[in-house]
């Protein structure tokens, strides 16, 4: 276990480090919409945790979510908000980049997380992973579209 908690800590701590360089309005317009996303991939991981689609190896707290969590505080929330800031109002840059970095997530940085020992997929292929990764990205946008349709965002 105590292999892959530097890891883990960079993994949180560097993506936050980076928050107040984000700018305060982005922080404010694109906050609602990657929370709400981020309780769908907490939801997820409950399905996950039950289903075995992927599975940690060494627990950092019993609950199913915890380790999850580390990685949605991290470089899920955090790098939402900067895919958002650079790219919204342009959905087709936005879903390329999207498909960069989850397609870099699931194709590397999975064969780095078995290979320090934190965790590995089971019962999900890769493509399926991927695929819900982009199905979230789109809920990100959709939802982020609607609030700024309806007025709600805050600049």
């Amino acid at each position: 276990m105590k292999k892959y908690k530097p890891y883990l800590a960079m993994a949180l701590i560097l993506p936050i480090i980076t928050l107040p360089f984000i700018g305060r309005s982005t922080f404010k317009r694109f906050y609602p919409s990657v929370l709400f996303v981020c309780s769908i991939v907490l939801l997820e991981s409950i399905v996950a945790y039950k289903r075995v689609w992927w599975w940690f190896y060494n627990k950092i707290m019993p609950k199913p979510i915890s380790d999850m969590f580390l990685i949605i505080a991290g470089p899920f929330f955090v790098g939402s908000l900067w895919i958002l800031k650079f790219t919204y109002g342009k959905f087709k840059r936005y879903l390329a980049i999207n498909f960069i970095i989850d397609t870099i997530f699931v194709y590397i940085i999975i064969n780095l997380f078995k290979k320090i020992g934190y965790g590995s997929l089971v019962r999900i292929k890769r493509y399926q992973f991927l695929s819900l990764f982009l199905l979230k990205a789109i809920l990100l946008y959709m939802f982020q579209f609607v609030r700024e349709k309806r007025g709600t965002v805050l600049r």
